[in-house]
């Protein structure tokens, strides 16, 4: 627990007075009657979306609150959660003023979105084994760091930060401390959503694109205290989740047995990626990863990229960033697919 947080420190004072947008939708709640709609300017024929969406997602919160064991109203869902990390710089960081931690290398969202709200992001690198330097971050901070940006399991990098070090974060700093979990689902590492009653300054997002395989329709997920949900919903835009992503994301949420199987064979076969690419001759490391991809250290990774892009498979090259030179990371793809990638590899290397 942290006894020194205190969130209305935090909250940017124009968001501190603002009152939020109310919209037709949030006026009138249903109590299940049938009812004629007059009030929201919408078109009367019916046609399965003319009608706006619910504002809150209900429908999927409820299922997502049940399944996760958290309460709907410490859920807020937004569009991707690209939209989510957005609202809390938009709520709690001052342009020109505050400043946020990120850890490199990363998910480069976070310095785009700090870049954008005019924001400093302080980057502390993490050390030769991919985690945070805790006394660095500390060190870092100032009474204008608002927010620390923690990747866990970390994109590129696969790995999951220390239970240790990241609860020291938690206590020791006086902002919020966002998680981002966008690839718990592939971990062995339990998420934080199990200690989210323990820290006030605790921040989770999730999301369905990864583990649920529905990166097309946008849905992001953010875990939180009910005081910062409350926060980040007054200043949300009213619809900001379509009715067919809800539509979608229920059905989905809907067989969990499904994402599982797929989860494990995505699982089987980064193992078998592992053990396969370990043998070829221009591999140099492979990095633990908990996600559903592989790092992987290469003799040239930007040969080695040309190559594959000429054999028609896409990889990511990560040399660009930090810690990362000569790397590509691999995604785990279908047991195909994964095949396909091998036999390219080889007939490459022969």
């Amino acid at each position: 627990m942290n006894r020194d947080f205190n969130l209305e420190r935090l909250v940017r004072a124009n968001v501190l007075k603002m009152k939020p947008y109310s919209s037709a939708r949030d006026e009138y709640k249903t109590d299940g009657r049938k009812m004629t709609f007059l009030d929201a300017n919408e078109n009367p024929f019916e046609n399965g979306v003319n009608r706006y969406p619910d504002p809150q997602q209900g429908k999927v919160k409820e299922v997502l609150a049940s399944q996760k064991g958290v309460p709907v109203s410490k859920i807020l869902l937004g569009n991707g959660s690209d939209e989510v990390l957005d609202l809390i710089f938009r709520a709690f960081c001052q342009p020109q003023v505050d400043n946020v931690i990120s850890l490199p290398p990363t998910y480069g969202m976070y310095k785009v979105l700090a870049g954008l709200n005019e924001i400093e992001d302080r980057e502390v690198v993490l050390t030769l084994g991919f985690q945070p330097d805790v006394e660095a971050i500390l060190q870092k901070t100032d009474e204008q760091t608002k927010l620390i940006f923690l990747c866990s399991p970390n994109n590129p990098t696969g790995n999951s930060f220390s239970e240790s070090s990241v609860e020291k974060i938690l206590k020791s700093f006086n902002g919020l401390v966002i998680i981002d979990e966008a690839y718990i689902d592939f971990s062995t590492e339990r998420s934080w959503l199990e200690r989210l009653q323990e820290f006030p300054n605790l921040v989770i997002t999730q999301t369905l694109s990864k583990a649920y395989g529905l990166a097309g329709i946008r849905l992001g997920i953010c875990y939180a205290s009910e005081e910062i949900i409350s926060v980040l919903n007054k200043i949300k835009p009213p619809y900001n989740v379509n009715e067919l992503t809800q539509q979608r994301a229920l059905k989905r949420l809907s067989g969990p047995e499904e994402v599982n199987r797929e989860v494990q064979t995505i699982l089987q076969e980064r193992e078998l990626l592992r053990t396969n690419l370990s043998k070829m001759p221009f591999v140099k490391e492979i990095f633990p990863s908990d996600a559903n991809f592989l790092l992987v250290r290469v003799e040239d990774a930007g040969e080695k990229y040309e190559e594959l892009l000429e054999a028609g498979v896409v990889v990511r090259n990560r040399s660009n960033q930090q810690l990362c030179e000569n790397t590509l990371r691999f995604t785990v793809g279908t047991p195909e697919e994964n095949k396909e990638l091998l036999k390219k590899l080889t007939q490459l290397t022969a």
